[in-house]
């Protein structure tokens, strides 16, 4: 139980909260305390307090107040009284950090809200932009009726979301997340430049650049290897993910562990064939971690598996262009030696 005095981190949010008066000082009437900070995310979205009137005072900086159809920004020593039930905004004017009193009437159970935020934000539950991920905005939703509620969609719509996205996270909770998926296909280039291309995740933004936005490692190519995924398929989500190289063989085998938003493991394995080309093999068992994944997976699996195919098919697109003109490369020209050129020409 919160008492006067006490602090709140809630960084996920850009802010900290230190209460003044607490509901168990006031028999219930009265919450008090300060954000200080520039709160970011869904707290400076439009929302309503039911049942609570709301009163800013600005101790420092600037907070702008939208609400029926005006805005007003408030500087040091200026409040502004919200009524209950009143459709709202506010936010910080300007670029700097600012300090806000709030006093709500009646104090109900936010004092307990404030906390479960600051333990979502530890818990990543919170996403880095200030956004609640779907089973804790269910949860909020549930649990906290009365202390503030999003202004769109009505009331009735955000109720009908929470109950059905916590009744599916049950059954994700109690169902496999585990996904097999096993792909072939035959590329024209030997197996050394294919090889090459799919050991060295640092190409993939080139050959595979409509499904990975950046990749970094941490040293050359050896078992042991760590590097760092960004990428997105066709559904509407991000993805990161963190491998970790446990077996090679060139130009034969590349097996890696992977965790992050998805916790699996990969082997690419490559066969030369008799046209001179390779046979390229996919093993990827993967779990989905990701909360939103682990909430879809019982009922979005087909998609899922989708958007694999989707994004297998991508890299069959870019995978043999982009051996083929390294092997190219590779090759010296009919006017260049094997042998290195004296380079004083």
């Amino acid at each position: 139980m919160a008492k006067a005095g006490d602090l709140l981190d809630v960084p996920a949010l850009g802010m900290q909260i230190v209460f003044l008066r607490t509901a168990a000082e006031t028999d219930g009437e009265v919450l008090e305390y300060e954000v200080i900070g520039r709160p970011r995310g869904f707290p400076a979205q439009r929302h309503v307090h039911p049942l609570q009137s709301e009163r800013h005072e600005v101790v420092s900086g600037r907070l702008r107040v939208s609400m029926g159809g005006r805005d007003r920004v408030l500087t040091a020593g200026e409040s502004l009284v919200i009524p209950a039930g009143t459709s709202h905004r506010h936010y910080a004017d300007g670029p700097e950090e600012g300090r806000v009193r709030v006093k709500l009437e009646p104090a109900l159970r936010t004092e307990e809200l404030l906390e479960r935020l600051a333990d979502l934000s530890r818990e990543g539950g919170i996403t880095r932009r200030g956004y609640l991920r779907p089973t804790a905005a269910a949860r909020i939703i549930h649990d906290f009726p009365d202390e503030g509620r999003a202004a769109r969609p009505p009331a009735a719509v955000q109720r009908a979301f929470a109950r059905t996205v916590l009744s599916v996270a049950g059954v994700a909770e109690r169902s496999g997340r585990e996904y097999v998926f096993v792909d072939e296909w035959d590329v024209d280039a030997p197996a050394h430049p294919v090889f090459a291309a799919l050991a060295d995740s640092t190409t993939y933004p080139d050959w595979w650049n409509a499904v990975y936005k950046d990749v970094e490692v941490d040293g050359p190519l050896a078992v042991g290897q760590v590097s760092k995924q960004h990428f997105q398929g066709r559904l509407p989500y991000d993805l990161r993910t963190t491998s970790r190289i446990v077996h090679l063989d060139s130009p034969r085998v590349v097996e890696a562990d992977v965790e992050g938003d998805l916790r699996g493991h990969g082997i690419w394995t490559l066969t030369p064939i008799d046209s001179g080309g390779t046979h390229v093999r996919f093993d990827w068992r993967v779990i989905a971690d990701r909360t939103l994944l682990k909430i879809l997976t019982p009922v979005l699996r087909p998609a899922l598996r989708w958007n694999h195919n989707w994004a297998i098919a991508r890299a069959m697109e870019g995978l043999e262009p982009y051996a083929r003109r390294r092997h190219a490369r590779e090759q010296p020209t009919k006017e260049q030696p094997t042998q290195s050129a004296d380079p004083s020409g």
